[in-house]
């Protein structure tokens, strides 16, 4: 892992070893490895019987995630969501007890859906949980890169475009937002070296 990799890692597994939930932004350009690190904290978890979701906005982005599924299939997202959209779990149904138990979500892709879809995400969530933090006070974190693909609303301009987007959400101020910078694809790494770090 390079610095910023491991600066992320340390703060979500903090965050878990305290058991307080916490939800966390990692933006990254392509190459920067979010997918690297989404995989390094799910094994790492899984390894310690935890519960991980790894889901992903686009069905491409959730095959590249260890038993990774979309966020539409996990969480019955409507397709095109508005402001009165809403699913409600049944406490008592195993989704809802899967949810419960869930140590770690992981969202790939997460600027790609629009603001509204996290609302019936979350609404739910802190149902389910009895509480009323961002998505029920779970650990959950988001990541993608805003110049790659935003919200896709038909016949609208940018000006539609832009509200939709995730920062707009009622939770976005909530988020501890990291930053990855070094591009690991355009690297080239013949020997060790100090930006590197072994977990």
């Amino acid at each position: 892992m390079n610095f910023d990799q491991y600066h992320a890692y340390r703060l979500v597994l903090n965050a878990d070893n305290r058991g307080e939930g916490g939800l966390f932004f990692i933006y990254g350009s392509g190459g920067t490895g979010k997918t690297c690190l989404w995989n390094t904290l799910i094994s790492k978890l899984r390894s310690e019987k935890h519960i991980v979701l790894a889901v992903a906005s686009s069905g491409i982005a959730s095959l590249l995630l260890p038993g990774g599924k979309t966020s539409h299939s996990v969480f019955k997202i409507p397709l095109q969501p508005d402001e009165m959209s809403v699913y409600y779990f049944d406490k008592r149904s195993e989704r809802a007890d899967l949810i419960r138990e869930t140590m770690l979500t992981v969202w790939d892709e997460a600027p790609m859906i629009n603001r509204l879809a996290f609302k019936v995400v979350h609404r739910p969530l802190q149902d389910i949980c009895n509480n009323q933090n961002p998505f029920g006070g779970k650990l959950v974190l988001l990541g993608g890169d805003f110049r790659q693909m935003l919200p896709v609303i038909t016949h609208r301009s940018r000006e539609s475009i832009v509200p939709a987007t995730i920062h707009r959400a009622t939770f976005w101020n909530e988020c501890n937002v990291l930053h990855l910078c070094i591009n690991m694809r355009l690297q080239q790494i013949d020997e060790p070296n100090e930006t590197m770090l072994n977990v």
